[in-house]
């Protein structure tokens, strides 16, 4: 194909704005150094890329979700909900039984020190040490 058109495109791609914004960002994608699927032909980077979508070499719905893709500044993350944990009672009371008093553990500072200087540090073996 010696000259490409955009009625060589326009099948593939029926928006013509939609077609540019694919072809511009297929044309930068290849001047970051992204692979050439057809023949340059001393052809430079938006005539390649018009040349890649009317040779079908990639697919326009691939080219249009990387478009958006590249132009989403933040992306949702379906993160799981938080749940409700009912706070765990004491052996041999329920937890309904006060349900507006929440009781926490508390532990003093010389507790907790006299906890940590009786752990042991663990054993090196030979694998740890390579």
């Amino acid at each position: 194909m010696a000259r490409v058109t955009v009625e060589d495109c326009i099948d593939k791609v029926e928006n013509r704005f939609e077609l540019v914004l694919m072809a511009g960002h297929r044309a930068r994608l290849i001047a970051s150094g992204s692979a050439i699927t057809v023949d340059r032909d001393n052809d430079k980077n938006p005539v390649v890329a018009l040349r890649e979508i009317a040779e079908t070499a990639l697919s326009p719905e691939d080219l249009k979700e990387d478009l958006i893709h590249a132009l989403q500044k933040h992306v949702e993350v379906d993160e799981p909900e938080a749940e409700v944990v009912p706070a765990l009672a004491p052996p041999g009371e329920s937890a309904t039984d006060n349900p507006g008093e929440i009781q926490f553990d508390r532990m003093t500072e010389e507790d907790l020190l006299r906890g940590l200087e009786g752990l042991v540090p663990p054993v090196e073996t030979d694998d740890d040490s390579e």
